[in-house]
């Protein structure tokens, strides 16, 4: 049935957002709409700009026989900054320090709402990577990976520190913790992940490191490429073993008193200067 542009423009927005990454064909909506495709490389222009302006995404259409369009969302820089003293302002009590100088986050990991903005913010670094898998070490860092996943449309792999039945064959590495120095082992099923892919690695809190070093080491026993690496929150540590990482937010505490301080990670450098360079190319 032939559809107004008026209608078209809202299926065509909702269709666009549950398929980020995806490239879909102009024939796909004009069969969909009974639209001929000048009309519907209209409509595009029109969603392109909208999207543009609202900071909801980047929408390119690519020409040629195999082209078609695909939607990839970002955040803006100022509402990251936005997100980000949000983050701050509900993460600065003292309550919530933990033995070791750990920070629950685990309620705010619970929100929806925090949730889908900290996987479209990390996602937004990586608006022109091709990446395969997003990866995470049980437990806490579940819904960080799979929030990321969502925006980046890919799946998403749990690391265990234990073997499940399960979970079949796996493959394993021994590292090096990086505070306490620990010998602990990191195991993933061999069905999980593809040889060779290009994996982003995301984790709720990191203090030296340790965990992600080695969950980059397993990707290697993959022949994989770690395309990056992202935390919800770092913790202040005199040394840290790994150099390259995004974090949203810094925690400072002192596990003696309880008292916690909280500032914006290095999200700002790490993902805008690149961010905007790729935004102004496109």
């Amino acid at each position: 049935m032939k559809t107004r542009r008026s209608d078209r423009l809202v299926d065509m927005t909702r269709y666009l957002l549950e398929r980020p990454r995806t490239l879909v064909s102009l024939t796909h909506f004009a069969e969909e709409y009974e639209s001929a495709k000048s009309s519907i490389s209209e409509d595009l222009t029109i969603l392109k700009r909208t999207f543009h302006e609202r900071g909801i995404g980047l929408l390119e259409t690519i020409p040629g026989a195999a082209g078609g369009a695909r939607f990839t969302p970002y955040m803006t820089k100022d509402d990251a900054k936005e997100f980000v003293d949000s983050l701050v302002n509900v993460i600065d009590d003292e309550t919530r320090v933990l033995p070791g100088g750990y920070v629950y986050l685990s309620d705010i990991l619970g929100q929806p709402w925090f949730l889908q903005r900290i996987g479209r913010l990390i996602a937004t670094q990586y608006l022109r990577e091709p990446i395969d898998a997003v990866m995470t070490a049980a437990t806490k860092g579940v819904p960080v990976a799979q929030a990321v996943a969502e925006e980046l449309n890919v799946p998403f792999v749990i690391v265990r520190n234990d073997t499940k039945v399960t979970e079949g064959p796996t493959m394993s590495v021994n590292y090096v913790t990086g505070q306490s120095q620990r010998l602990e082992k990191l195991e993933l099923s061999r069905r999980s992940l593809p040889m060779g892919s290009r994996v982003l690695i995301v984790d709720d809190f990191m203090k030296a490191g340790g965990t992600i070093r080695g969950m980059a080491s397993l990707v290697k026993e993959f022949e994989g490429q770690v395309v990056g690496s992202a935390v919800v929150a770092e913790g202040r540590v005199e040394h840290r073993v790994i150099d390259e990482y995004t974090s949203l937010i810094h925690v400072d505490t002192n596990k003696d008193d309880g008292i916690i301080h909280v500032t914006p990670g290095n999200y700002a450098d790490e993902i805008y200067t690149k961010f905007e360079e790729e935004l102004e190319n496109k």
